[in-house]
């Protein structure tokens, strides 16, 4: 068969344990699940609400054009309605990017180590790929410039930036984007927004009425949590959601998600709520960094990146085996880290506890 050159080397994406899974292997009853960036909090009490009260035949297709929410996200943002596009889960948005501007005779460019749905998809098009470094968790903008040229199609920025937490400030973006050519896209990929606290951070919302190459990408997969359904959006200039729509598949937001993301957007208080809890969560977690001497990047999301100094296998499979799942940094980028999802402040003391009990008995061997 005629398989892309690009498939041959190309990894699936490999999800982590399932809770269930693992259970039944290390014979625990209990797990807290602290790998993925979701809101331990759930989602409101208005989704349940509304999709218990769904009542039209699940033999109809969904609606298309996402009418409802789209009109209701579009209120919520202050944006016209033909700005936004939607996708199963941002994702879905990031795929139809690259379908759209990524081929063999184009290059994009992105941090190293970011979000990895922006290199797959490049891979699967056939663009060159070039990566910058990352310095001190941070997006290098000077050096991202640089490896610009007119024939990068896409260039992509993820603030706060998965894995680290770090953030581009709204002087460093404005500086880049006014000199990134006019034909390249700038992606702007906010998953973590809602979580934002830093006062220097940008409003992405009044930067696209000033740059009509730059789209902005949400979720309602974090802060919201709906992650089961999978709706994410993007914002961006007509022009260019008109040009992106016909790469849409016909019915890719199902009718529940659009139902609950609907109902998510007119809880706000919820919303609030999940930022504060999420802030005090966050320094629990310096707090024991601090105490331990642990190197740790300020996270501007719902999660942390924390430094072992080991190996971050290890580090994983020890709270693996004693009921918390977790993100290897091995995978992510960072050799000597793990990656922790703020939980609830119950969760988070308890996993710390069986941090420093990690601490303290790699201490004793070594």
């Amino acid at each position: 068969m005629k398989w892309k050159n690009q498939l041959e080397n190309l990894a699936p994406y490999q999800p982590g344990k399932s809770i269930d899974e693992v259970k039944k292997e290390y014979g625990l009853t209990e797990i807290v699940k602290l790998a993925s960036n979701e809101n331990p909090f759930g989602c409101s009490e208005q989704v349940a609400s509304a999709l218990s009260q769904y009542s039209k035949s699940f033999a109809l297709y969904p609606d298309g054009y996402a009418a409802n929410l789209r009109s209701t996200l579009a209120e919520h943002l202050q944006v016209e309605e033909n700005e936004l596009i939607f996708g199963n889960g941002s994702d879905e948005v990031i795929q139809m990017i690259s379908r759209a501007l990524l081929g063999p005779n184009t290059n994009t460019v992105m941090a190293s180590p970011t979000f990895p749905q922006y290199r797959h998809n490049a891979k699967i098009e056939g663009a060159e790929i070039r990566e910058v470094p990352l310095i001190d968790g941070k997006h290098n903008l000077e050096e991202m410039l640089r490896v610009t040229d007119g024939d990068t199609a896409v260039v992509w920025l993820c603030s706060p930036n998965n894995p680290t937490g770090r953030y581009i400030n709204k002087g460093e973006l404005l500086t880049f984007i006014d000199q990134v050519p006019k034909e390249t896209l700038v992606v702007l990929d906010e998953a973590y927004f809602e979580y934002v606290t830093a006062p220097d951070y940008y409003d992405s919302l009044e930067l696209l009425k000033k740059y009509q190459n730059l789209i902005v990408l949400r979720t309602f997969s974090k802060i919201y949590g709906l992650a089961s359904l999978r709706v994410g959006y993007g914002i961006g200039h007509k022009d260019i959601i008109r040009k992106i729509e016909p790469i849409r598949e016909p019915f890719n937001t199902n009718t529940f998600a659009q139902v609950a993301a609907n109902a998510a957007i007119c809880d706000q208080e919820f919303v609030n709520e999940c930022k504060k809890q999420n802030q005090l969560g966050l320094e629990q977690f310096y707090t024991f960094c601090k105490e331990n001497q642990l190197n740790y990047y300020p996270s501007q999301g719902n999660f942390v990146l924390i430094d072992f100094k080991v190996n971050g296998n290890e580090v994983f499979q020890y709270l693996l085996e004693k009921g918390f799942i977790v993100r290897s940094g091995v995978a992510l980028g960072f050799s000597t880290s793990v990656r922790v999802t703020v939980g609830s402040q119950e969760q988070n003391k308890q996993i710390i506890q069986q941090m420093k009990e990690f601490l303290q008995k790699s201490t004793s061997f070594s």
